[in-house]
């Protein structure tokens, strides 16, 4: 039997004098949780980075253990030119002792040894960074490869003595020279133009450098404390940058 008019509107005022106004007290607590976990979500997604060539390596391996066939690559991917530069590598010992082969965001680094590339206040090129030069322009020339190439010249943080001045009045001068000195060889092996950039960071990007803070020119001086760490950081690097 349908309840009449007058009896819901008995329930109705029954009911609304039993429902506290507002919402429960639980419900403030339990949003703001919610609010801290989008805040620390949003934070992880802010400062998180994706290696593109670990990410390629990891899929390539997926591919394999399932049993994909792949046609080959239109393009060479980052994965690929690390591949191509480590197999060369492993035909060298003496290579393998001065360069060292790297992955992050910004691409493919191949770090090589200022020891074997340049004399001390100088730009012009050692016989061992030209032989490593020959070796990695078949990969920078291989008609599937289509990424740009970064150089880096980079040096230790001790000032360059005052005989040296007159050409390279700091860091920063000589540090861009050997980029260039670099380009121009490459140039002159063949390598597009187009392709290349040379940049001089003197010595404010040491090799054992943060990723988690902002680095400041205070800092500078703790990432050149023995004659292994300056090593480390006379360096030049050819980079493959990501797309």
């Amino acid at each position: 039997m349908a309840a009449t008019s007058a009896e819901i509107k008995k329930f109705k005022k029954k009911g609304a004098a039993e429902v506290e106004e507002g919402l429960p007290g639980w419900y403030a607590t339990f949003a703001d949780m919610m609010t801290l976990l989008l805040a620390f979500f949003v934070l992880l997604a802010a400062i998180s980075t994706i290696d593109p060539v670990k990410l390629q390596e990891m899929a390539d391996s997926m591919g394999k253990k399932v049993g994909k066939r792949t046609k080959k690559a239109k393009a060479m991917n980052l994965a690929d030119v690390k591949k191509a530069v480590s197999h060369m590598l492993r035909k060298n010992q003496e290579l393998q002792e001065n360069v060292e082969i790297r992955t992050s965001p910004k691409g493919v680094t191949i770090g090589i040894s200022s020891d074997i590339s340049f004399r001390s206040g100088s730009a012009d090129l050692q016989p061992g960074i030209i032989q490593v030069l020959r070796k990695i322009v078949p990969t920078i020339n291989d008609p599937t490869n289509k990424f740009p190439i970064a150089v880096e010249g980079h040096t230790d943080s001790d000032p360059l003595p005052a005989r040296f001045h007159d050409r390279y009045p700091s860091n920063w001068e000589l540090s861009a020279a050997r980029a260039a000195r670099v380009v121009r060889k490459l140039i002159d092996l063949g390598v597009d133009p187009t392709r290349l950039e040379a940049v001089g960071l003197a010595e404010y990007l040491p090799r054992e450098r943060p990723t988690d803070r902002v680095l400041t020119p205070a800092m500078i001086p703790r990432y050149n404390r023995s004659e292994q760490d300056k090593s480390k950081n006379r360096r030049v690097e050819i980079t493959f940058k990501a797309k």
